[in-house]
């Protein structure tokens, strides 16, 4: 099977053919400010995908809750055009070829289930840590979007009376550093200094992780997922793993023996690749 695959995000569309069973001639373009612009981009890079490849379909990784029964993506973003409407429709009708819609974080646990850090699993449940957090929850290797589309939905989770988004992203964990000290730095130099032994900053990144580790207690325990993926860029950092396994550690003792599974945590593997592979994973779910 061959496809275009699109990633949209908020500055920039990745654009990518699948063939070969590999994501190939991967670039990017500028998101457009209005729907006809959008409609006019993808178009003509699916009309350049056509010239080369005999595509199956069209693949899409999207911002914000996508009800695939409807073919609408429902709630805001960046991108207010793309919104409550059946876009699935007038794409396929744009493209003369069938559609799939993916949420981006659906699409990055679905990437990570096909090739990623969570290939062969079951179940898994992914994290995304940006701004704020959000993620995905997999039950038999399929997104459980869940009766109102909030499966996965981890940042409202309420962690010592606030909502998990608002106390463990690095960026909350860097306003809070900033506002301390009256300095301006980024989620990735408050770890940094951290580390060095600056005070405010290992209050603050305590913080993140404590809360983040609360936040994957409370799935593990409840869920119960073979593995637990974490994504966005603080993945990147090869301490979060050991120090979040430290906090979990800490919960668990102080429970005493009514905690005894410990989650099997995970970075994201396919990095900046997660969205477009898992589109094309959803793509095949959807039409085969």
């Amino acid at each position: 099977m061959e496809l275009a695959v699109f990633d949209i995000g908020g500055t920039t569309i990745k654009v990518a053919t699948w063939t070969n069973n590999q994501l190939k001639n991967k670039h990017a373009v500028k998101t457009p400010e209005n729907l006809n612009c959008f409609y006019k981009i993808l178009t003509e890079e699916v009309n350049k995908i056509k010239k080369k490849h005999k595509i199956s379909g069209v693949a899409i990784s999207s911002p914000s809750a996508v009800d695939k029964k409807t073919g609408i993506i429902g709630g805001s973003s960046a991108l207010p055009y793309i919104h409550n409407f059946k876009i699935v429709n007038e794409l396929e009708k744009l493209f003369a070829l069938p559609v799939s819609i993916e949420n981006d974080a659906n699409s990055a646990a679905l990437g990570e289930l096909a090739a990623g850090n969570g290939k062969g699993c079951n179940s898994m449940a992914f994290f995304v840590i940006g701004t704020g957090i959000g993620g995905a929850l997999i039950i038999n290797q399929r997104i459980w979007h869940g009766a109102h589309l909030y499966g996965g939905e981890f940042g409202y989770m309420m962690v010592d009376n606030k909502q998990l988004s608002t106390i463990a992203s690095p960026v909350a964990m860097a306003k809070r550093y900033n506002n301390r000290t009256g300095k301006s730095i980024d989620g990735k130099t408050v770890f940094e200094l951290a580390d060095q032994g600056d005070k405010i900053a290992k209050e603050e990144r305590e913080t993140l992780l404590h809360a983040l580790a609360i936040a994957i207690f409370n799935v593990q325990h409840s869920f119960d997922p073979e593995k637990i993926i974490l994504g966005g860029g603080i993945s990147n950092n090869p301490k979060l793993v050991p120090l979040l396994n430290e906090e979990i550690k800490k919960i668990c003792k102080s429970l005493g023996n009514l905690a005894t599974i410990k989650p099997n945590l995970a970075v994201c593997g396919l990095k900046s690749d997660a969205n477009l592979r898992g589109a094309v994973a959803d793509f095949e779910q959807e039409y085969n």
